[in-house]
């Protein structure tokens, strides 16, 4: 796909201009292509370079690499008074196709429950799903037991099983020890709420599917202009109503011109831009855009690492990248046939769990509960049938990426990862300036809510207890938890809930999964930004559609609601 400068675009007015070429974006744009062949003229203007041909994109490995170079945002938290004031980065994809192209290629859905309880007519899991669904093509994989009737077989994006390093079979069976029963293809599903199996990634053949390809074939009706920042909406007052008719865009060499559109403006440009094009268009509380203020919610799941050293070669992925010559070799290998570490990415099985047990010792917990007698929702507001923690495991030692040193050469590690679901606290996305080449200020406010405190905490010692005890783990870890040096910290137990909660404000990160800063709602509500149709309240011709929308996360991540978003949006503009 061809990349547009703006200084070069031959036209300044399309029918839909499109202000973000991210995961949603990219969908819509081929989506609305498809739907209206040559009867419709679309621009997408996306911030960051094109993708086309860049190996650290289409190489699923070359992530590690482009994380806080220029196709990286590289937005960071404001210091977290719950986490010893530490800053915390927020790595989101700058360039086309955006951060499908800059993840973990996970294709977790979460349950139906999830989004069945947001109650908006036309939203539902099944609804959600059937678009999930809709934009994949799934390729089996002889091990693998896929539900096959819940996989797409004729979209766009390219899914596939991970074939494990031998570390993951035995995570996997010490998970199933702890309790956790196994059923391969449960995170597409959505139906299992406490188990362990594999995740489907968007990878084929080697090389990362991400949502450029939705814009294949439409090269005559996209125009696409990169390396242009969206500066605001264009607002008219027309007859009395407000109505978006074009985007004032800044390219590269600062140059700034206005781009018309007849029929729609979507912003997509992701959860954490998306509301500050809002606010700089004046789209907002009056009295908060008057210091550049607006509070916002922002759902981002805490996620802890915690490392274990292997004594055993050979069962880790360690030895193909931090190993003398490893790497070269690796990067190699991957240039020759597509093939070995970089043609996949290291994380390995995956689990779901409820806690309910461990949480009811707790009189926070048993106090929240109480104030909804009757319910059949849990303090933190779930169902049965929805989880509380994610685990994950990485296939090698990773700790570099989160602020630990790389293991000594010859060393092998894996880390279990708890991720945290429907957490309680909620933070803030405001505005620096009106310059929009500046960085928003981001607060999540992580642990502000002790609830997500007790949660994650929990969290970690159930799955600790399970890698030092299973057949499959305990013989081939060494003594603790590994700091990636001769040290390693004692964790049994009889550890004390309070050296785990200082382990979690230590070393929490976050899985870079913000949703709900411009969310959508029912008539009426006075906290929704956008109708059930993705329109901005108050304001005609104009949407946005991405992850920003959605009123609270899912218990997975965001990847597949996002693609999901993209093609609702495109079937409720092609309908209208």
């Amino acid at each position: 796909m061809s990349a547009v400068r703006a200084a070069e675009a031959p036209s300044d007015v399309y029918d839909y201009v499109i202000c973000g070429g991210g995961t949603s974006g990219c969908v819509l744009a081929g989506r609305l292509a498809e739907a209206f062949s040559s009867n419709a003229s679309i621009l997408i203007i996306e911030a960051g370079p094109d993708s086309a041909g860049n190996q650290l994109v289409t190489m699923v490995g070359g992530l590690f690499q482009a994380m806080g170079g220029e196709l990286d945002w590289s937005f960071e938290t404001v210091p977290q008074e719950h986490l010893n004031n530490r800053v915390l980065a927020l790595n989101r994809g700058k360039f086309l196709g955006g951060s499908s192209g800059f993840n973990g290629t996970l294709c977790v859905r979460g349950s139906k429950a999830d989004y069945d309880d947001w109650e908006l007519e036309g939203w539902s899991g099944e609804e959600m799903f059937r678009c999930m669904k809709k934009a994949e093509t799934f390729h089996g994989k002889e091990w693998f037991q896929a539900a096959g009737s819940e996989h797409g077989i004729d979209g766009p994006l390219h899914v596939e099983p991970h074939e494990v390093a031998p570390i993951s079979n035995r995570v996997l069976e010490s998970l199933q020890e702890g309790g956790l029963p196994f059923v391969d293809d449960m995170f597409t599903t959505g139906l299992a709420a406490h188990g362990c199996g594999h995740v489907p990634r968007t990878v084929h053949g080697g090389e990362r599917s991400f949502s450029t390809a939705f814009l294949r074939g439409h090269e005559s009706q996209i125009e696409i202009l990169t390396s242009t920042v969206v500066d605001k909406i264009v607002l008219e007052n027309i007859e009395g109503k407000v109505v978006a008719t074009g985007v004032a865009v800044v390219d590269s060499s600062g140059k700034k011109k206005v781009v018309k559109a007849r029929k729609q403006v979507i912003v997509s440009a992701g959860a954490y831009s998306s509301p500050t094009i809002l606010l700089r268009s004046g789209i907002g509380p009056k009295e908060e855009l008057a210091c550049f203020k607006i509070d916002c919610i922002v759902d981002s799941p805490g996620v802890v690492f915690v490392p274990y050293e292997v004594t055993q070669p050979n069962l880790t992925n360690d030895r193909h990248v931090h190993h003398s010559n490893g790497l070269q070799a690796s990067l190699s290998t991957y240039q020759a046939s597509k093939s070995g570490f970089f043609a996949t990415f290291p994380f390995g099985v995956f689990a779901l769990a409820r806690l309910d047990d461990a949480f009811r010792s707790s009189s926070l917990w048993r106090d929240r509960s109480a104030a909804t007698p009757g319910s059949d929702r849990d303090a933190a507001g779930l169902t049965p049938q929805q989880a509380h923690i994610e685990y994950m495991h990485t296939e090698l030692y990773s700790g570099h990426v989160h602020g630990r040193d790389v293991p000594l050469d010859g060393k092998h590690g894996f880390e279990m990862m708890t991720l945290l679901f429907s957490q309680q606290s909620r933070g803030t996305v405001t505005l620096r300036s009106l310059d929009p080449h500046d960085k928003p200020v981001i607060d999540p406010r992580y642990l502000s809510d002790p609830l997500d405190l007790l949660m994650l905490t929990e969290g970690l010692r159930f799955v600790h207890k399970i890698v030092m005890t299973g057949s499959g783990t305990k013989d081939i870890i060494a003594p603790g938890v590994w700091n990636a040096g001769p040290e390693y910290t004692e964790f049994g137990p009889e550890t004390t809930a309070k050296d785990w909660e200082e382990y979690v404000r230590q070393f929490s990160a976050t899985a870079h999964h913000p949703a709900g800063t411009c969310r959508m709602g029912k008539h009426g509500d006075p906290m929704a930004v956008v109708d059930t149709r993705l329109r901005v309240n108050g304001v005609e011709g104009l949407m946005v559609v991405d992850c920003s929308i959605m009123p609270s996360l899912n218990g997975g991540h965001t990847q597949m609601p996002a693609y999901a978003i993209g093609e609702k949006a495109a079937e409720l503009l092609s309908k209208a």
